[in-house]
């Protein structure tokens, strides 16, 4: 760089000068700066629209309780004639049940205890079992890896954590009249059938795991350990509608239903379920709010006013203007940025067409075949664009009527549009509405060069780089110029200086 001269010979303030030189050439760069300010804001508004259409896809299939899982439509409300003894809820339930529940006996867990005196010896030994659960099919195996620096509580605290699936305690119990230390184990699960053994697979350690578990006070028949004799476990007895049958646990599932057995009954337990009309219709309500939000805020965007006077402000404009105002300023340049946008606007008309089209799938019940059969349709008022309302009452009685058309109404699996359930095909809009605005907006996911708007910004900013290489090379020229004309003025002063000394 040049060395520069700021008007020490002139007199003059050549900084000043120069930047006010430089404004005028800066006011391209500042065109660039506004034009990259709007499309990263256009940008972000396409986000913020793709943002609400996956919310509404989240309502369709992805959320809990969504109106695209059969389960919600399969929601029961059920009831107890006496729920100290037998509760009971539906889980999977496809139809209405009515049932009597006889509980005979509980199911309870199988114990073992120790029978010879506790003589522990702490030792570095990994404990090998085979375990028989009850109501399995199958064997499986279980471990625990002891130290030689454990006491015996530390013991008992790794087998409660290990995965051979008992409670294990030390304690003084009553045995015959006298207290005596005990270490006990009890089954987590419920049932007959419950076995502790040695691991077959590795006569080793099973022979380790054998001397150990004796010097604990623990006794074998063979190679299996001896339960409780008073606690041997046993299933549930249990009448459904007056045939008697048995269960491993005191919770088990009829017909979609789960009963659990809390204690045995002096008289049958009426249970019945009937459909949780209100669970299925608080489902459809809150989609129906949600899509009324989502293409009310997509309308507010493509209707919106664009002020084209106002354009994204420049850092040295806002340092001249107060917090409020370069609020309001803002607000209006960001304002109109996707007025009448066509993506939006098909998205839109595509999913109006996806509710008004009748569903014709042979499986839809008849008398069910679009919105309206269920009380759902657009709102009177024109200016709601597309907005639904819900007949509660109507929806209500459908619902009670038959939640299996409702259901088949919104998610009917068909290989045409007309054959395919409502949801489906708004769920397939969403889809191709996401992925268009994905290609020209990006996601976070994505770099510039991946999208449409994203190649404008590189383009921009590559001019922006190119535009301050020239300003810098103009910069450098006035104040070369400048420059020049200081020397020139310095050296015109030398010369009169000596002109003056010589003729005085």
């Amino acid at each position: 760089m040049a060395m520069r001269i700021g008007g020490l010979a002139s007199g003059m303030d050549i900084d000043t000068i120069v930047s006010d030189l430089m404004k005028a050439e800066r006011i391209p760069l500042d065109k660039l700066t506004q034009k990259k300010q709007t499309v990263e804001w256009q940008r972000d508004d396409y986000r913020e629209m793709n943002k609400l259409l996956k919310e509404l896809d989240d309502m369709l299939f992805v959320n809990q309780n969504s109106i695209g899982r059969e389960a919600t439509f399969l929601k029961k409300s059920v009831t107890s004639s006496d729920d100290s003894k037998v509760t009971a809820k539906a889980v999977n339930a496809q139809t209405n049940v009515s049932a009597t529940i006889d509980v005979l006996n509980l199911a309870s867990s199988a114990s073992w205890k120790t029978s010879n005196p506790v003589n522990y010896t702490p030792q570095d030994i990994e404990l090998k079992f085979k375990v028989s659960d009850p109501g399995a099919t199958d064997d499986r195996y279980a471990s625990v890896k002891l130290s030689a620096t454990d006491s015996i509580d530390q013991v008992i605290s790794k087998i409660n954590s290990s995965n051979l699936g008992v409670t294990a305690m030390k304690a003084n119990i009553n045995d015959g009249g006298t207290y005596k230390e005990t270490i006990i184990f009890t089954n987590h699960k419920t049932g007959s059938g419950s076995e502790i053994s040695l691991d077959d697979r590795d006569p080793d350690a099973a022979s380790a795991t054998q001397s150990f578990m004796s010097s604990l006070g623990f006794t074998w028949t063979g190679t299996t350990l001896d339960s409780d004799p008073a606690r041997p476990g046993q299933d549930a007895t249990v009448k459904v509608n007056g045939y008697e049958m048995q269960m491993s646990s005191n919770t088990f599932t009829i017909n979609g239903i789960e009963y659990t057995a809390k204690g045995v009954t002096t008289s049958p337990v009426s249970v019945s379920s009937t459909t949780d009309v209100d669970s299925i219709m608080d489902s459809i309500v809150q989609f129906v709010n949600k899509y009324n939000e989502v293409i009310e805020k997509i309308n507010g965007k493509i209707s919106e006013e664009r002020y084209r006077d106002y354009q994204p402000l420049t850092d040295e404009q806002k340092s001249d203007m107060e917090d409020k105002t370069i609020e309001l300023w803002e607000e209006k340049a960001k304002s109109g940025l996707l007025k009448n946008d066509s993506i939006l606007s098909s998205g839109l008309n595509n999913m109006r067409m996806d509710f008004y089209a009748p569903v014709t799938n042979t499986s839809n019940v008849e008398g069910v075949k679009q919105l309206a059969d269920i009380g759902i349709t657009t709102t009177s008022n024109y200016l709601d664009k597309g907005k639904l309302t819900i007949d509660e009452t109507k929806l209500r009685e459908k619902i009670q009527e038959n939640p299996t058309a409702v259901y088949q109404l919104f998610n009917a699996t068909g290989t045409t549009e007309e054959t395919t359930g409502i949801a489906k095909r708004l769920r397939s809009t969403i889809k191709d509405t996401v992925t268009k605005i994905e290609e020209r907006a990006g996601n976070a996911l994505k770099v510039n060069n991946q999208f449409t708007l994203g190649k404008n910004l590189n383009q921009i900013e590559d001019q922006i780089d190119r535009f301050n290489d020239r300003l810098a090379q103009i910069e450098d020229r006035y104040w070369r110029q400048f420059t020049a004309m200081e020397k020139a003025i310095q050296q015109s002063n030398s010369q009169m200086s000596y002109l003056m000394q010589q003729f005085a």
